[in-house]
């Protein structure tokens, strides 16, 4: 930034000494302490279970489901298939594989519960009127590759509505900001920003004057309104029409930067005042922090505050590593604590619109509860993909549905959900590493051990039991007895060495570390120090100086502060960072209101849910395969077994697709060759055995369908899903993830976001990055094209054999065609979908890889099978083959 940019005028800037020792601590805001005093508020959130009876009936399921699933192996261990023992075999340990994942993913899954918030107990008890009495102030991180490097039709208008549905939510101005990260240092999302700025004038008036819902523009405008149903006054009619008006011509002018950037200049970008656009190198370029809203007398079209929004972008430089999303992320948090240090911090992505204007404050009933605000370190909101219109939700999304409405709220029950990457409220204090504050009855659990006494001081090293004795905190600590008990100069080098190892945590940044102070000193409640007087260049210059490419060198940032760096890719860490924070005891909340929180309206293609699909499940098993292997990490630590559990269900799912892909092999392998996984003698209790197992599982998705409100055309969309995905992206990411950690060799099957992010913005680029794009995407078309070509070819054949021999010929052939009527049914609908589209280059390549792939397979069991036969089997007897 240059000396003529506006001045940065920062809300919180707390003294760079630590607390004093001698001071007595003050008393805590959520009403804790004396009994005998006042009556204790009451919650804002409480939890609703399940009726005993529903979640009894729902248990009993799952039990029986187990009962006959041993009952079923004892079955298929004592009748094997002696004319095909390798297919036999196969069938039992693909079997059992998929049995244990189910056990495991579903061990969790036995205590859901729902959340209720009272939005009418938080307006009375924070009314925003004096400081104690206020809504804790929050900073919404925002983090955007840049519009120009995405391969999104629309990029730039995702994000101004993200930016401007955040800017016009129901939530204090005042207590409000918003941080935007281009990680590509683009100079067309700075445009956008600045477009959106002022459109934000008028916007956020409008939609705090007439309450409209939802309060991004694109979703708003799409929902149409009937003004005779609704009797609209004439007044919002006309205004509404404006409004129309102005957006439209937003999106002409976002169109009109998009269409200029396509054609980079030889010599680069120029700003308006002549000086060249320092993201040009998008690898090599410094720091950037421009305040877009927040100026001194920044005013909307009403006359009222605004919230602030700051553009950042970290520097880059060659050779150093900057772990893309979580290490932006790391660089925003640093940032709004210099500038205006809110005591919670919501991340989003940018095309994570806000749908609920009301979604801080349910954030807030949980966060700020006089009980269990204190222990609880973020709250999860579902994330929706479509647009919703008057007649009710209508979902796009494939994963959302049962992933949120299910798991979610199942562990929910636990210790809480995990963190999905987007879309969660935290408390900023669990992710500067702080350990959560206990209630009593916590610690009556170990009250005969050592007498508990909560310091202000913190120190770092070995630490005395009875000081500290239940705390788990990354932050270096000091025992204040310990300091009274020294000499002065015994104190002042006690300090020197705590202000070294607290820069080691945190860096070298004293405003910094004074900022963390402040937080913890605020226990995450509601009032906020004002420091107008404070130097604004001095902020300015911190805060470019915590955005350098050098500032988390041998420190614990992406360790024990901040998001956590758990993969080389963007999802692992938001697994670990959730993780860590459960592993030190702060519990989360699972938060899903009558109308959605966060919607995208960007309905994604088959290829896009397909690299969405390889990408978490690369980064999962980055996580499994690391030492942050929820199996085995934190095992001194505070997590429940059922919650270590649902980590491990959550990060070990791509193994799943090797049994999963061999299974869905086998009834192409029986049909062409003409074996069979399972006796031709099933008597009549093995019959009634396998239809009582098939009833215990319909039973209990039934019953889960029904307690957690999921559609069943939801799930059986996600069901395909997982089919398609399990053959093709999560099996790539197995390989991947073991020759990664193993031999150190990175074998990318399909583009990131880490590869769309660092592109090069130029035509020629582009087109090869496009075509490298399709290569690697068909690649992961090749194993669910394979296994669908192999079975529609088996059924063929099948048909074919039937038709010439008979009747009687049919009664081994039916169970094998359920089986191969069981894979088409979930993978021709992904196929479809990709046929469907016009760019068909994709999906041509993979099918013809598919067919010669079978054709090989088919001809090497031929020549297999013709010298393993018996010399006096006839070719009329021998079994069908492609």
């Amino acid at each position: 930034m240059d000396e003529d940019s506006p001045e940065i005028v920062p809300v919180n800037s707390p003294a760079l000494d630590p607390p004093d020792p001698d001071q007595e601590p003050e008393p805590s805001e959520s009403g804790e302490g004396d009994r005998d005093g006042p009556p204790e508020p009451e919650a804002l959130s409480d939890k609703l279970p399940l009726p005993a009876a529903e979640l009894n009936l729902y248990r009993a399921a799952v039990a029986l489901r187990l009962v006959l699933l041993a009952a079923f192996f004892r079955y298929r261990v004592t009748h094997p298939v002696l004319d095909a023992p390798w297919l036999w075999l196969a069938a039992l340990v693909c079997e059992l594989w998929l049995v244990v994942v189910w056990l495991v993913a579903q061990l969790p899954k036995l205590s859901p519960t729902s959340r209720e918030t009272h939005l009418d107990r938080l307006a009375a008890r924070y009314d925003d009127g004096e400081p104690s009495r206020r809504l804790g102030s929050v900073d919404v991180l925002l983090t955007a590759a840049g519009a120009g490097a995405g391969t999104s039709s629309e990029p730039p208008l995702a994000t101004a509505n993200t930016v401007l549905s955040v800017l016009a939510a129901d939530y204090p101005a005042g207590r409000l900001a918003c941080y935007v990260s281009d990680d590509g240092a683009d100079l067309l999302l700075f445009e956008v920003l600045f477009e959106a700025a002022g459109f934000a004038r008028r916007w956020v008036p409008f939609c705090r004057r007439h309450a409209v819902e939802p309060r991004a523009p694109e979703l708003y405008f799409a929902r149409g309104v009937d003004y005779l149903r609704d009797r609209a006054a004439p007044s919002f009619v006309k205004e509404r029409r404006a409004m129309k008006r102005a957006y439209e011509e937003l999106k002409v002018r976002m169109n009109y930067l998009a269409a200029n950037a396509r054609k980079v200049p030889e010599d680069g970008w120029v700003m308006p005042d002549g000086t060249p656009w320092p993201g040009n190198n998008t690898r090599d370029h410094p720091a950037m922090i421009q305040v877009l809203l927040g100026h001194p007398g920044d005013q909307d079209a009403a006359g009222d505050e605004l919230p602030r929004l700051f553009y950042v972008s970290r520097e880059k430089k060659p050779g150093f590593q900057h772990h893309t999303k979580a290490g932006a992320l790391n660089a925003l948090l640093r940032v709004s604590a210099l500038l205006t240090n809110g005591s919670y911090v919501l991340n989003l992505d940018q095309d994570h619109c806000v749908s609920n204007s009301g979604v801080l404050r349910e954030a807030m009933c949980f966060l700020m509860d006089p009980d269990a605000g204190n222990r609880t370190c973020f709250v999860q909101f579902p994330l929706r993909i479509g647009v919703e219109d008057d007649g009710g939700e209508r979902r796009h999304a494939t994963r959302d549905s049962v992933f949120f409405d299910i798991d979610m709220k199942c562990l929910d029950g636990i210790q809480g959900p995990v963190y999905v990457g987007s879309g969660c409220c935290f408390n900023r204090k669990a992710l500067y590493g702080f350990d959560p504050a206990f209630s009593e009855d916590d610690d009556e659990e170990e009250e005969e051990e050592a007498p508990v006494h909560w310091s202000r001081w913190w120190w770092f090293g070995k630490v005395k039991k009875r000081a500290l004795r239940r705390t788990m905190s990354t932050v270096p600590l000091l025992d204040s007895e310990d300091t009274d008990e020294l000499t002065e100069a015994g104190r002042r080098r006690r300090l020197r060495s705590y202000r070294a190892a607290l820069e080691r945590h945190f860096g070298h940044s004293p405003a910094f570390i004074a900022s963390a102070f402040a937080t913890q000193e605020r226990g995450g409640g509601g009032s906020d120090a004002a420091t107008a007087d404070a130097d604004a260049s001095s902020v300015l210059r911190e805060a470019i100086h915590v955005v350098s490419c050098a500032y988390e060198e041998r420190t614990r940032w992406g360790k024990d502060v901040g998001w956590m760096y758990g993969s080389d890719d963007d999802g692992g860490g938001g697994v670990v960072t959730g993780f860590t924070m459960h592993a030190r005891g702060w519990a989360s909340a699972y938060c899903a209101p009558a109308r959605t929180a966060f919607r995208s309206f960007a309905r994604a293609s088959p290829s896009e849910v397909l690299a969405g699909a390889s990408q978490r499940a690369v980064a999962a098993m980055g996580v499994l395969l690391s030492r942050h292997c929820p199996v085995w990490s934190a095992a001194g630590g505070r997590l429940r077994l059922m919650q270590r559990l649902g980590y491990v269900s959550c990060v070990a799912y791509p193994l799943a697709s090797l049994p999963l892909t061999v299974y869905c092999a086998l009834p192409a392998a029986c049909l062409l060759t003409g074996k069979s996984i399972f006796p031709d003698d099933v008597g009549y209790y093995d019959a009634v055995l396998l239809i009582l197992l098939l009833s215990s599982v319909v039973a209990t998705v039934a019953l889960e369908l029904r307690w957690s409100g999921v559609t069943l055309r939801a799930w059986w969309r996600d069901q395909k899903l997982w089919v398609v995905t399990g053959t093709s992206a999560c099996l790539a990411a197995v390989f991947q993830g073991i020759l990664r950690s193993c031999a150190g060799v990175d074998v990318g099957f399909s583009s990131t976001s880490t590869e769309t992010a660092t592109r090069r913005r130029s035509s020629s680029s582009d087109d090869d990055n496009r075509k490298s794009a399709v290569l690697r995407g068909s690649n992961l078309l090749i194993p669910p094209a394979s296994l669908l070509v192999g079975n529609l070819a088996g059924v063929v054949v099948a048909v074919s054999y039937g038709v010439d021999h008979g009747y009687p010929s049919w009664g081994p052939v039916l169970v094998k065609l359920a089986l191969a009527w069981w894979v088409v049914a979930h993978l021709q609908g992904f196929f479809r979908g990709l046929l469907a589209r016009r760019d068909r280059r994709a999906p041509t390549i993979a099918v013809l890889w598919s067919v010669l792939f079978v054709s090989v397979l088919s001809l090497l069991w031929v020549n297999v099978d013709s010298y393993s036969a018996p010399p006096a089997q006839s070719a009329s007897q021998r079994p069908p083959i492609l």
